[in-house]
């Protein structure tokens, strides 16, 4: 079982589980006006295809590559880089750093990659930490690095799962308080609705999954029958978990989805929204102004 190949957030999707369905019923809304006009003068708008919901892009390392590289919205700073890549490039260990996965800390070593370039987008000294992690995936899921949240912290990414493009640019903005933007105090972590229960979820387009419940907030939802799915690998721990349907629905700003195969564990924190949940939408993020916004294919 592939869970999240050691990131910050818990991911994991068994074979043969049943992808969410999007609802059709959402009205435009402002924001989502923004996922064409980023297009306009975006230092960068590049396709991405997806592997089991994950989003992978190329990108040049050191002025090499292209290479594969994974954007993940539960990653915590600039990045990450596999193993092979600092094989490959040869990169002396420059320091450690200390890695969450929201139950366990592990020390690991950094790197500094001179340069990181995406489409028109380049980052330079930047410090990322770095894992053996594509020797736990599927060879046609491993990629040589991650692209972190702080790496488009200073502008608009949208990500648009529908058109599978990826486009970046520091000339829009979304608003607080503007109706379908969502606020959070802590990334990605947002409003999201359950039936009637309100609670708040961890958006993470690097985990290859629907939703993962705590089984507290399993049983405020209704609960239901759970069956055993094995364990789930977080980046330094292992927790149980169980696999049931929901109908919900769950709402998320603009986004409802309904009848749900979900994640259950007893171990894990908090409400994560995947990969599978979120690849019906547009993602916009700003960083800037401590928004997030998810837009329906109609609603653009």
């Amino acid at each position: 079982m592939n869970w999240k190949a050691g990131t910050a957030a818990i991911a994991g999707l068994i074979a043969g589980m049943a992808p969410a369905q999007p609802s059709m019923a959402a009205a435009p809304s402002s924001p989502c006006s923004l996922v064409d006009t980023a297009r306009s003068d975006a230092v960068l708008s590049v396709p991405f295809r997806v592997i089991d919901g994950r989003i992978y892009i190329d990108v040049r390392v050191d002025g090499k590559g292209p290479f594969p590289f994974a954007v993940d919205t539960g990653a915590s700073g600039m990045g990450r880089a596999d193993a092979s890549l600092v094989s490959k490039l040869n990169l002396p260990v420059t320091g450690s750093s200390e890695t969450s996965d929201a139950l366990a800390t592990a020390r690991v070593e950094t790197v500094t990659l001179a340069s990181v370039e995406l489409g028109g987008l380049v980052r330079r000294d930047v410090r990322v930490m770095t894992r053996d992690y594509s020797s736990r995936m599927a060879p046609e899921a491993a990629f040589a690095g991650i692209l972190g949240r702080e790496f488009f912290a200073d502008g608009l990414l949208v990500i648009d799962y529908p058109r599978q493009r990826l486009t970046f640019t520091r000339n829009l903005a979304l608003k607080p308080g503007e109706p379908g933007v969502l606020g959070y105090t802590r990334a990605f972590r947002v409003p999201v609705t359950i039936g009637g229960v309100a609670t708040e979820g961890n958006l993470d387009t690097g985990a290859n999954v629907a939703f993962v419940l705590p089984q507290a907030l399993f049983d405020r939802v209704g609960g239901g029958a759970i069956e055993a799915a094995g364990e789930g690998k977080l980046t330094n721990t292992t927790v149980k978990t169980g696999s049931a349907t929901l109908h919900g629905p769950f709402r998320i700003g603009a986004a409802t989805l309904a009848d749900v195969r979900v994640r259950v564990s007893e171990k894990y924190p908090e409400l994560l929204v995947g990969a599978h949940a979120l690849q019906h939408f547009a993602l916009l993020i700003d960083q800037r102004s401590a928004g997030v916004a998810l837009c329906p294919p109609e609603a653009k």
